[in-house]
């Protein structure tokens, strides 16, 4: 591998960065424009970003979900958890707003910069990863939108249902992805209006304004209940409850924060959409999940048996246990086509990551190049096809345990997170020390509050989770084979497709040399796309709110 200085600029450039699959030189224009591959669309408007960020991902982590940590951690590790969690998330955000503004070029993606700033085969094997997470999750959602549907009727097949959802998802993301966008619009506004309405009545709830006129305070955090004892008894079963409660309310955040950034590249003026989203990303955090949790765990007692019921609908949603144990009879079905919704969103939002993860890699020569093949309308769509086959296994559930099935895909895709992040955390710490020591750290177009500091520390928490995912499973003489290979599979098979490359690619840096990490390319399409889409001035005090919210 051989690096130059380009004399023409005063920063070092990489010019001869070897194909990682093939030994070929890539040719940055393809890279960052598709060319040879064809080239996705900038087809998404602010308010399609602006939402996806907000609501793009609120699925069954928070609608149901939580109702399992609440059960089995209490209300306190519950809210205590969410807090920590969206600490997490905030961190990692911000390290992508910050990268993604400053290069958001086609086939942007969290794999692109692990690739450009830290190295190719920490990218190679964070990008598959990113893939088959993303694969995954997407039968998740689709299971779970299929049990949903169950609550009103047994009558119809299982089956039928999986195939009606998959085939609407696949649909949405064929089409054009301005399409996609508009649909994930609405998605995103129906549960960001449903999650307001549950947090304002349960903050009724909360005071006694339900039909009851039972004030229930902090009831339930009583007696020791706040954190519950969880495998073994006594401080230490209450630590487990409460770093159970870390672990599993990281499925309710997962690869959530990469959607803005595999956008980025179909995004209309993402130099100035992208750090919209971002600093509002935090809203989103404190309202909806640190809020959320704390209202589930005021209004529900982290005894009642239907929390634990498998059923993964409305019927085990703390939300509904909750306003039904007030008096309040009416919301349940409500409730249930909300989660209905926001599962069908979440895995079509899943869909849509994953193919652009694929694309990306292709466009990198991480992947085979018929990968990013994109249709004339700008749909990568062989890698669509690809992980929408494996969404296929959501028929697993037809035979299987629904709950089995759920939480088997849920422990494969929550620890495929966690190293992702590692990998986009390590990234964005290179991105920043090869700004300073090329001298151009004041280049930044985006810059965010405590960084790089938070993302030290984040790093640091996020491995302690990595290898604590399955901690259940060697605790109070629990040991269950099943688990822990759910648990931690992928920690072996990120291994291998790291060294793998390394030994294809005959690459033993563990970095890019600071002097060498390429801080150029691209940037002029970043500046071009930007000059495309001048900003719009609002004309009266509607247009004003209208371009804050979107």
């Amino acid at each position: 591998m051989s690096y130059e200085i380009d004399e023409k600029t005063p920063t070092p450039m990489v010019t001869d960065i070897p194909y990682p699959m093939t030994g070929e030189e890539p040719e940055y224009d393809s890279m960052q424009n598709g060319t040879g591959h064809g080239e996705t669309r900038r087809g998404l408007k602010s308010r399609h970003v602006q939402l996806i960020a907000l609501g793009g991902c609120i699925g069954t982590g928070l609608f149901v979900g939580s109702g399992t940590i609440l059960s089995r951690s209490g209300p306190g590790s519950l809210f205590v958890a969410y807090c920590i969690m969206s600490f997490v998330i905030w961190s990692v955000m911000n390290a992508l707003g910050e990268m993604t503004t400053y290069l958001p070029i086609h086939g942007a993606s969290p794999t692109m910069y692990v690739h450009r700033f830290s190295d190719p085969s920490t990218a190679f094997a964070t990008g598959w990863n990113y893939w088959y997470s993303y694969a995954f999750l997407v039968p998740s959602e689709i299971t779970a939108a299929a049990i949903v549907i169950e609550y009103w009727t047994d009558k119809v097949p299982t089956a039928v249902w999986i195939a009606i959802i998959w085939v609407v998802i696949v649909l949405l993301n064929v089409t054009f992805v301005k399409l996609f966008g508009e649909t994930e619009f609405w998605f995103a506004s129906i549960k960001i209006i449903a999650i307001c309405g549950l947090i304002i009545l349960g903050i009724v709830i909360f005071f006694g304004g339900a039909p009851t006129h039972d004030r229930l305070g902090f009831r339930y955090w009583k007696n020791g209940d706040a954190f519950k004892e969880y495998i073994v008894t006594g401080p230490s079963g209450r630590f487990c409850g409460f770093w159970n409660a870390i672990i599993r309310s990281g499925f309710s955040f997962i690869m959530s924060p990469e959607l803005i950034t595999i956008a980025a590249g179909e995004t209309e003026a993402p130099r100035r959409n992208v750090p919209k989203a971002t600093s509002r990303f935090i809203y989103r955090l404190l309202f909806f999940y640190i809020f959320g949790s704390l209202v589930i765990g005021t209004i529900v007692s982290s005894h009642n048996d239907h929390l634990l019921n498998g059923s993964g609908n409305a019927s085990a949603s703390p939300f509904v246990i909750g306003i039904q144990n007030a008096g309040i009879h009416v919301l349940n079905h409500i409730v249930n086509a909300v989660i209905l919704t926001s599962a069908w969103s979440s895995g079509n939002s899943f869909l849509f990551a994953g193919s652009r993860t694929l694309y990306s890699l292709a466009v990198s020569g991480q992947a085979p190049r018929i990968l990013g093949y994109c249709t004339p309308w700008g749909v990568p769509i062989v890698a669509v096809a690809c992980t929408a086959a494996i969404a296929l296994l959501a028929f697993l559930n037809v035979s299987s345990s629904s709950s089995n099935v759920f939480t088997w895909f849920t422990n494969l895709s929550t620890v495929s997170g966690f190293l992702a992040w590692l990998a986009v955390l390590a990234a964005y710490i290179r991105w920043r020390k090869a700004l300073q020591y090329q001298g151009i750290d004041d280049t930044r177009p985006y810059k965010t509050p405590w960084q790089p500091y938070t993302s030290y520390i984040t790093f640091v928490f996020v491995f302690i989770l990595a290898i604590s995912n399955g901690f259940n499973v060697f605790v109070g003489g629990s040991f269950n084979a099943s688990d822990f290979v759910a648990a931690y599979i992928t920690l072996p098979l990120f291994v291998i497709l790291y060294i793998g490359h390394k030994i294809w690619t005959k690459n033993w840096q563990l970095f890019i040399p600071l002097e060498k990490v390429d801080l150029i390319s691209g940037l002029d399409e970043a500046e071009r796309t930007e000059a495309m889409y001048p900003e719009r001035e609002p004309r009266n005090f509607i247009e004003k709110v209208w371009f804050w919210i979107a």
